[in-house]
């Protein structure tokens, strides 16, 4: 048998436990996110909208869904592996699905690629950024600065570095670009761009590594989550400026306290110094109650030995004067 149509049937498979509900959800731009809660209940969150239930899904389509991903990702799911990361086989949507024991019953979370790219200048006609910050951003591309998204779990970190990447492909199109990512997020359109991936025995420290003889002229990672930190500030640090990476922050200062706890993981030290030099802009986005804002763009001039050095553009007084 074919390994297309094993992966034709996988899929039919896939879709029909899925159901109507999530199908359309997962087709739907302003879906962000598809939730199962063990109890059966389907939520779903939409861009400006929050989340609200769209319905339920029996426990057998569940084990269905889990399985068959894991499938996809040549593992098993079962009581010794209860736990399944990886691409969705349809969309590449992000997926994460357990098993009991960890969990009561099936449960699942589908975090939706973005299939639409907001140019910046969209960020700015809808309030969610200003004009100033927005030039500072495109400043700061010109200029091969190295730039940080920070935000909280469905701010739209990757969304808004998406839209900094098309910046910086009109700005610099002859630039090679090298984009390191666990999952497929990042929209890239250059035309001479490599993307990596990390694997179960490839992480993410390693392709930092490969990507040093890749000739690339900028290093984009898709999110830094442990000490590959480190990899990635040297790298930009020793003659590859002008990259981007997105954090799990919800300040831009405390943006940078993520990282002195990531570096330390490697090197036992919180790395200030390296920090304060490699990382130039901290772009910080949150929610809020009328929907998501650019909280703070903050310029980090370096570490002078006890702070950062910094200068904020933010969306308001308050918050230009937040430590």
């Amino acid at each position: 048998m074919s390994t297309n149509s094993s992966h034709s049937r996988l899929v039919r498979k896939l879709r029909e436990a899925l159901g109507d509900v999530i199908c359309a959800a997962l087709e739907n731009d302003d879906v962000v996110e598809i939730m199962l809660n063990p109890n059966g209940r389907l939520f779903v969150e939409r861009l400006g909208e929050g989340m609200a239930r769209i319905g339920e899904l029996q426990v057998g389509a569940a084990e269905i869904i889990i399985g068959s991903v894991a499938h996809a990702l040549q593992t098993e799911a079962d009581d010794e592996r209860p736990i399944i990361s990886g691409e969705l086989p349809i969309g590449g949507h992000r997926f994460e699905g357990l098993l009991p024991p960890v969990v009561s019953a099936p449960s699942f979370t589908i975090r939706r690629c973005a299939s639409r790219l907001i140019p910046l200048a969209d960020y700015v006609s809808s309030g969610v950024m200003t004009g100033l910050q927005a030039s500072l951003i495109r400043r700061a591309i010109q200029e091969r600065l190295n730039i940080v998204v920070s935000g909280g779990t469905g701010t739209g970190k990757t969304t808004l570095a998406n839209a900094v990447i098309a910046e910086i492909v009109q700005s610099a199109p002859s630039h090679r670009l090298l984009i390191l990512e666990d999952t497929a997020e990042i929209q890239c359109a250059a035309e001479n761009a490599v993307c990596l991936h990390t694997t179960d025995s490839t992480d993410m420290a390693r392709l930092l590594k490969s990507t040093m003889r890749l000739r690339p002229d900028r290093i984009i990672v898709g999110e830094v989550r442990d000490g590959a930190a480190l990899t990635l500030l040297k790298a930009w640090n020793t003659g590859h400026p002008g990259g981007i990476t997105t954090i799990h922050a919800n300040t831009a200062h405390s943006a940078l306290r993520r990282l002195e706890q990531l570096t330390a993981e490697v090197s036992q030290q919180p790395m200030r110094e390296v920090i304060g030099e490699a990382v130039d802009l901290v772009v910080s986005i949150e929610r809020t109650a009328t929907g998501r804002r650019v909280r703070d763009v903050m310029r980090v001039n370096g570490f002078d030995g006890t702070t950062y050095e910094t200068d904020h553009n933010s969306q308001t007084d308050e918050d230009s004067h937040a430590a």
